[in-house]
């Protein structure tokens, strides 16, 4: 299975689990702790969620799903920007922790760039990860200037890892993003990977998912994590949609196949605005 390491040696499955949207029905709450649940079992053990997703009840339900498995679990969560004071972030996570019951976050993030200095966010990061209440921080939706700036600022080498959306669809990481965080030693998590579900429907795909015996949305999933330095984290609503995503870590595509995906999505050949849904 193929892994990604994050600061600490800390070493995880190149594919996660994201919780966008997640616990906001109260008819599908059964089976999408059962998805996450049967991530866990298949080794999918990044758990990413937000304190903005649901107002909290995506944390409530991942708390629900990893009681008596926290030890199994890489934990993710992120903070709002309004929040992102240094003591803002120290309460908001202090929050996040009460809604997932647990007393340790393995990576904390600033979910998009802040009015706030981010000096002062990391101050609060820092604060969180000398009482033990984080393990490492990182950032969210941030360009490569707003990364490079980040990672100049006092105590900005502690950045993890910078989550972003990334697909076949929007691709522009690609030029300067991607390469500057791979040559910094840097994972890079890839939200949307499937583009919230649209790339199901991608005829380009479909060749390729023949001669694989797949689907397009695990041939889409492939090619993202086809790239060394890269967490992809798709959201699974059910146990089945969960396995059918775990699949596409037995894919390996050819250079016949990138060949195909270049002609109908065409790689960026300059510097393209970072997309954020």
């Amino acid at each position: 299975m193929r892994q990604v390491q994050f600061p600490g040696g800390a070493c995880v499955c190149a594919l996660g689990q994201g919780t966008w949207e997640m616990g906001e029905d109260p008819s599908r709450r059964s089976d999408e702790i059962d998805s996450l649940r049967r991530g866990l079992d298949l080794g999918l053990t990044v758990i990413d969620t937000a304190e903005m997703y649901g107002d909290g009840a995506a944390e409530t339900l991942v708390g629900k799903a990893i009681t008596g498995r926290r030890d199994e679990v890489f934990l993710v969560s992120k903070v709002y920007p309004y929040h992102a004071s240094r003591s803002g972030v120290v309460q908001a996570c202090e929050q996040s922790l009460r809604r997932l019951q647990t007393d340790r976050l393995d990576l904390y993030l600033l979910h998009w760039p802040s009015s706030h200095p981010i000096e002062e966010t990391i101050e609060g990061f820092e604060a969180l990860t000398a009482d033990g209440r984080i393990l490492r921080w990182g950032v969210s939706n941030f360009d490569l200037s707003a990364l490079q700036h980040a990672v100049g600022a006092s105590g900005g080498a502690g950045c993890a890892t910078n989550q972003v959306l990334y697909n076949l669809k929007h691709r522009g990481i690609e030029f300067d993003l991607l390469l500057w965080m791979t040559g910094h030693g840097m994972p890079l998590m890839a939200y949307s990977p499937i583009d919230r579900g649209t790339l199901v429907r991608a005829s380009a795909l479909t060749a390729i998912a023949e001669k694989h015996s797949a689907t397009p949305t695990q041939i889409a999933l492939a090619f993202v994590l086809a790239h060394d330095n890269v967490l992809a984290i798709p959201k699974a609503s059910s146990p089945c949609h969960l396995e059918a995503n775990a699949a596409a870590l037995d894919l390996h595509l050819d250079a016949e196949d990138l060949h195909a995906i270049d002609q109908a999505f065409s790689p960026p050949r300059s510097p393209i605005p970072l997309a954020i849904y």
